[in-house]
């Protein structure tokens, strides 16, 4: 591993920025009683004022930036079908539409998700490769969504399954996990693994924040694949104690038990207590503390390998502050850019872990150990 081995690579693209849902309300299709409002909840503001805010803050200096590129029509099959690909490819040139539910992309829409997903297979292999020890891929459109057959939740392709498979198939690993903390839960990547044992699958989320999916405790994955994917439904209003002790219990015991060699984390900043799609209270305190017990079981099982995919997060306020908290922990440099909402964290109701938290995430634990006892290999 060379000398850039201990720098954190960042790998965005311009062209993620421009992604365009088209015109919504919110995420209503105007028509009807729905007024126009011409702005999609998913648009480039979050994730530009990050990007912003790494520069102002001088972050940006402390990190490598990694060119980008565009996923290939064989990288995306190997998880997408080759109908799907080609359908977002033909909604694209027809002007725009839906590739799914809740989905929509223009006419840039097939480069844009290609470029998305093209982040996160260059952040595995800056990792990979040893230019980096771990990478941060601020991907737009996100992925987590997207399954194999269709884009859902205003993603079209799975970026950090993507990642996943080209960790598996181009560099050789055994064992990839992906734990996913975006405030909904991460279907597609579950689709995505549910049959297989070399990528294990954690979603942690807000129970029902996504009608469309269930994502329930009792979604362990199927055949080879039982037992290989965990969910934890955390109940509305849920703080940074509910989050650490999910952790605590249950994340970081089945990562230490699976020994990844490779760490993705699908990093949704949903979970924000200002978050319009979110109904927990998460603050910048919380994202550094995931992110650092993360880190720690990749130091000990993955050689410090761990890379992040940017998913939600539409609080265009809060977001850039919860993304440098999670960046200066990645990267172990600490800028002069304070957070605005840290001071106000213990002021904050509903922080400390609540008894019934306890108990469900016990209960959690416990039904884990068992499946793990009986089906992992």
């Amino acid at each position: 591993m060379n000398a850039k081995a201990h720098t954190t690579a960042y790998i965005t693209d311009e062209l993620c920025f421009w992604h365009d849902p088209g015109n919504y309300a919110l995420m209503l299709k105007p028509g009807g009683f729905v007024e126009p409002y011409n702005r999609h909840i998913e648009n480039a503001d979050p994730k530009r004022r990050l990007h912003n805010l790494l520069q102002t803050s001088g972050m940006m200096s402390q990190l490598q930036m990694m060119p980008a590129r565009d996923a290939q029509v064989h990288e995306l099959t190997r998880l997408h079908s080759a109908d799907y690909v080609s359908k977002v490819q033909a909604i694209a040139q027809q002007g725009g539409g839906d590739t799914g539910i809740g989905a929509p992309i223009s006419s840039n829409g097939w480069d844009t998700a290609r470029r998305s997903a093209g982040c996160a297979l260059s952040a595995v292999d800056a990792v990979m490769l040893g230019q980096a020890q771990t990478a941060y891929a601020l991907t737009r459109p996100p992925g987590h969504h997207a399954e194999p057959e269709q884009g859902m939740g205003f993603c079209v392709f799975a970026n950090a399954a993507l990642a996943a498979a080209h960790a598996i198939e181009v560099h050789g690993l055994q064992r990839v996990a992906i734990v996913d903390w975006d405030v909904h839960f991460g279907n597609g990547t579950q689709k995505c693994f549910e049959n297989r044992s070399d990528v294990l699958t954690v979603s942690v989320h807000q129970q029902a924040g996504y009608l469309f999916v269930k994502g329930e405790a009792d979604e362990l994955g199927t055949g080879q694949g039982l037992g290989y994917n965990l969910n934890l439904p955390l109940p509305p209003g849920c703080g940074f104690g509910a989050y650490r002790e999910a952790f605590e219990q249950v994340v970081l015991p089945a990562l230490e038990a699976y020994r990844p060699e490779l760490i993705i984390v699908a990093c949704g900043y949903d979970a924000g207590r200002f978050d319009p799609l979110g109904r927990m209270l998460l603050d910048g305190v919380a994202f550094r503390w995931m992110t650092d017990a993360v880190m720690d079981v990749a130091r000990r099982h993955a050689q410090g390998r761990l890379v992040m995919t940017h998913e939600g997060g539409y609080c265009p306020v809060s977001v850039p502050f919860w993304g440098l908290a999670v960046l200066e922990q990645l990267s172990g440099h600490k800028t002069e850019a304070p957070c605005p909402f840290t001071p106000q964290h213990d002021q904050m109701p509903a922080q400390k872990l609540q008894d019934y938290q306890r108990d469900l995430t016990r209960q959690w634990a416990s039904h884990f150990e068992d499946i793990r006892q009986r089906h992992w290999r």
